[in-house]
């Protein structure tokens, strides 16, 4: 009897209900042997799972920080290059993400409704995907302003541009509707993945997409290595001093930049990537949150490694917050982009 009262108070991390524990009481099946549940102090009405608040936390940081770089490109004319697009991109798409975490949070404990986890589910693998997409189309932009450096600035490269866009945003959103359209769990618990309500199948083809463009990236570095390693082959046989080279010295960045996206790109995303693989609903939750929330940190990086590095939105950013340029940034010799 009494492995029945300890079964009935004991929390599970695997309801959509975050309150569920609260209200058992089949355990209580022998009145004349245990107190009524009167003589008990009332029980909390929720019980926030900690890691939830470091997902709603993360979900902030990114929020704000990304509706920086949007607020800055957004109110700068000059910061319209398909370079600067493909940043603001990101930067949408990794706000979109913040918002979407702190808003699954706040209706998962207050509102408590499938249709609200749906559709915030649905936003949260909408921004991820486009966070992901955006991170491919700016790895190839950078292959296409090394291998045509000469035409890079055209019209065509524009419209290149904007079509990588519409379409990177057109597929996001279509992996966005697919929980909200029906292909979730919800009807068949035994379909869930390690994030409910996604099924294993729906998680599967997303995380086998990322490593197919995380491939991609990585044959796009090693070529853009190459055009590196050529260029700077034909300065030297012109007997010009490597360092002294703004054109290379600005390839060598991008080339060292990459290295650290796709350094922080695979830390924060293969982890969780690998084990939504190998892992189903029956897996312990605290496995799924010590791999999902270091995947959601990446979107705290890509600010930082995108934006806040590059010259231009440091001195956009800098009128925006107080509305001058330092003079060691004004003077500061302008370079092309580092990303």
């Amino acid at each position: 009897m009494s492995n029945d009262y300890e079964a009935s108070v004991t929390p599970s991390w695997l309801t959509s209900d975050p309150s569920v524990w609260s209200s058992s009481g089949d355990g209580f099946t022998d009145n004349a042997t245990y107190p009524s549940m009167d003589s008990f102090p009332p029980l909390p009405p929720l019980l926030v799972n900690p890691w939830d608040i470091l997902l709603c936390s993360s979900g902030t940081l990114i929020a704000c920080e990304n509706a920086l770089v949007v607020l800055v490109i957004w109110q700068n004319p000059s910061l319209r290059a398909p370079m600067f697009l493909l940043i603001g991109s990101l930067a949408l798409a990794d706000l979109l993400a913040g918002l979407g975490l702190v808003l699954h949070f706040t209706l998962a404990y207050l509102l408590r409704s499938d249709l609200a986890q749906l559709l915030t589910v649905g936003l949260v693998v909408a921004s991820f995907s486009a966070s992901v997409f955006s991170l491919l189309a700016i790895t190839i932009d950078r292959y296409l302003s090394l291998y045509y450096a000469l035409t890079y600035n055209s019209e065509r490269t524009a419209a290149f541009t904007y079509t990588m866009l519409v379409l990177l945003w057109g597929l996001s959103l279509c992996l966005g509707l697919l929980p909200v359209t029906g292909v979730n769990c919800l009807a068949e618990e035994s379909t869930c993945s390690v994030v409910r309500p996604l099924t294993k199948n729906n998680v599967a083809v997303l995380s086998v997409s990322f490593l197919l463009l995380f491939g991609l990236m990585l044959q796009l570095y090693v070529q853009i290595c190459k055009i590196v390693m050529h260029h700077a082959h034909q300065i030297a046989l012109q007997h010009h001093f490597l360092s002294a080279s703004p054109h290379y010295v600005t390839t060598r960045n991008g080339v060292s930049t990459l290295a650290i996206i796709l350094g922080t790109f695979a830390a924060c995303w293969m982890p969780f990537t690998v084990y939504s693989l190998v892992a189903d609903y029956t897996y312990p939750p605290l496995y799924t949150y010590a791999t999902l929330v270091p995947a959601t940190y990446n979107s705290v990086i890509n600010p930082v490694i995108y934006a806040f590095r590059n010259q231009d939105i440091q001195k956009a950013l800098w009128l925006v917050c107080c509305g001058c340029i330092p003079a060691r940034v004004a003077h500061r010799a302008r370079t092309p982009s580092h990303v």
